[in-house]
């Protein structure tokens, strides 16, 4: 079976109030993925690595962060987890950023989404904090390539 931790970076959010995080837990637990664990963690380097770290140290499948890929100047989230993800999948944020493109125009080009490996071959994705980015990501790009990714790595 496979298993899930998520991490939401957010300067505003807690468990409670994160849309983005539930809903990820929700599709992914609606396509037979167990959730381990949940986090929240303000939009800081520091914290963002402590806590991906403490995620990985628990041993899931995939890492799906959400919150912190865009180009103001507090997001931290690709800074901070592209070090710690030394083989990266480009394809995912070049498709992601094009199917944003359709749904939200120009806008879509600030959009820093990535996935990749890290060194423990746990599969992470890196997705904005809307809601409705983070369904576009699932809906059409992480449900229905995940298991194929994992086992290449894996194989």
């Amino acid at each position: 079976m496979t298993r899930a931790c998520i991490l939401t970076v957010s300067d505003t959010r807690d468990l409670r109030t994160d849309k983005s995080g539930k809903l990820i837990a929700s599709q992914l637990e609606s396509h037979g993925v167990t959730v381990m664990a949940r986090h929240v963690v303000i939009d800081d380097i520091v914290d963002i690595q402590q806590q991906f770290l403490a995620f990985e140290q628990l041993g899931p499948d995939l890492i799906v962060t959400n919150g912190g890929t865009g180009i103001a100047q507090r997001d931290m989230t690709i800074a901070a987890l592209t070090p710690l993800l030394p083989t990266m999948i480009p394809g995912f944020g070049e498709a992601f950023r094009e199917l944003s493109f359709e749904e939200i125009g120009t806008r879509a080009l600030a959009s820093k989404a990535e996935a990749g490996f890290n060194v423990r071959n746990q599969l992470c994705y890196c997705l904005p904090g809307s809601t409705n980015a983070c369904r576009t990501a699932l809906d059409q790009l992480i449900l229905p390539e995940f298991e194929h990714l994992l086992y290449e790595r894996h194989k």
